[in-house]
């Protein structure tokens, strides 16, 4: 026979446990949310308390320059990382045997992302720059941040691959669909939902990235926007100049700077770098669920 008062006090001992922990991961839920509101709340008020319109002008006063430079080197750098990496995580999931090769290469995939992007920018300066005898420039930039990136968007590809049912793969192939045809008309739009998460994370670590950029992309920006000439050094749209992003241009205001309003440049290009990667983050999140509606049938 069990004991009545045996069993109610393990009831009551892992309802007191349960509620326990309940209330530490509640705890840690608001805790982070309030850190990063506090985070917000703080930037809004340093970039809007000595804001002028000047400060968004495209001159040496303002930062439109590096805001442009900023977005612009996002586009170059995932243009190249992009394809590469939902590439590399294709061969993973679908082409890669177990094995020694594979092995060599999750573990060559963990180490790149786990690199100090210091080192990647001083590697970033000594292939894209030193050996190839040009000076600093966006490409130069964007080829190194690819570096950083890529890891991240080949892994998130393999496991959003891994991750579909296999009936999906088995039903292309029972229509007579090949493996590349099972690949890109079937697996690749199922899984994109996901790997946009991982474009998206790619890119918010672009925004912020300053280190490798120093040494690579320069920390000057000369921009004439009446220019046509797309080799011009000053043209906006040229990938060979030098282009000082708004990450670099908080570090450069900040320790640099001896103009009056370089703090006021500094909160200005910190609230609007984090306004671009909110809003980022939650056009892509909208459009993820556009994709699981449209795509999976998802109903959230």
């Amino acid at each position: 026979m069990t004991n009545p008062s045996g069993t109610n006090s393990h009831r009551r001992k892992a309802l007191t446990v349960n509620h326990m922990m309940t209330a530490f991961f509640y705890g840690m839920s608001v805790t982070t949310l309030a850190l990063l509101l506090a985070i917000i709340g703080y930037l809004f008020w340093l970039g809007l308390k000595d804001f002028s319109p000047a400060l968004l002008s495209f001159s040496p006063k303002g930062i439109g320059n590096q805001l442009f430079n900023t977005i612009y080197l996002v586009v170059l750098a995932l243009c190249i990382s992009v394809p590469i990496g939902i590439g590399t995580g294709i061969y993973m999931a679908e082409y890669a045997k177990p094995g020694r090769l594979q092995t060599t290469m999750r573990i060559s995939i963990e180490t790149l992302s786990s690199l100090p992007s210091i080192i990647v920018g001083l590697f970033g300066y000594l292939v894209f720059i030193i050996l190839t005898g040009s000076q600093w420039n966006l490409l130069a930039g964007a080829l190194t941040v690819s570096i950083l990136t890529l890891p991240l968007i080949a892994t998130i590809t393999e496991d959003a691959l891994r991750a579909l049912p296999p009936g999906y793969a088995k039903g292309s192939y029972g229509m007579g669909a090949t493996k590349w045809q099972t690949i890109t008309n079937v697996l690749l739009p199922a899984a994109f939902p996901s790997i946009l998460t991982g474009i998206v994370l790619a890119a918010g670590r672009v925004f912020g990235e300053a280190a490798a950029l120093m040494f690579t992309a320069g920390m000057s920006t000369d921009i004439n926007w009446n220019s046509s000439n797309l080799l011009s050094p000053t043209n906006p749209f040229n990938p060979m100049r030098p282009g000082e992003t708004l990450a670099l241009h908080i570090w450069a205001s900040r320790t640099e700077a001896l103009n009056a309003d370089a703090a006021a440049m500094a909160n200005m290009s910190a609230l609007c770098l984090l306004l671009l990667v909110l809003a980022v983050s939650i056009g892509a999140r909208y459009l993820h669920r556009y994709l699981s509606r449209t795509m999976l049938g998802a109903t959230k």
